[in-house]
């Protein structure tokens, strides 16, 4: 993975704000290319993903939304527990 989750995290809660709020992926200030490769990473991490929640929402471009493992996405949530593995 090119980010580590460390940086993902500290880059969620300075846009989010606090954990557990759902956020656009396309507020992260990455590339479309850099969002698919790293999330798509941390979804098959079960020790990982088990802490991000991420959806489609309605209204979404192209631009927005992002293929996780082949699925499509636009937001993310993370959970505050995921403290316990950074």
């Amino acid at each position: 993975m090119s980010m580590e989750l460390e940086e993902i995290v500290r880059r969620y809660l300075a846009a989010a704000g606090a954990f557990g709020k759902q956020f656009p992926l396309d507020s992260l200030g990455l590339s479309k290319e850099t969002i698919e490769d790293v999330f798509s990473g941390f979804d098959e991490d079960y020790h990982i993903s088990r802490f991000f929640h991420l959806t489609c929402e309605g209204g979404a471009t192209l631009q927005t939304i992002y293929r996780i493992n082949g699925f499509p996405q636009t937001h993310v949530s993370i959970d505050a527990e995921i403290q316990s593995i950074l």
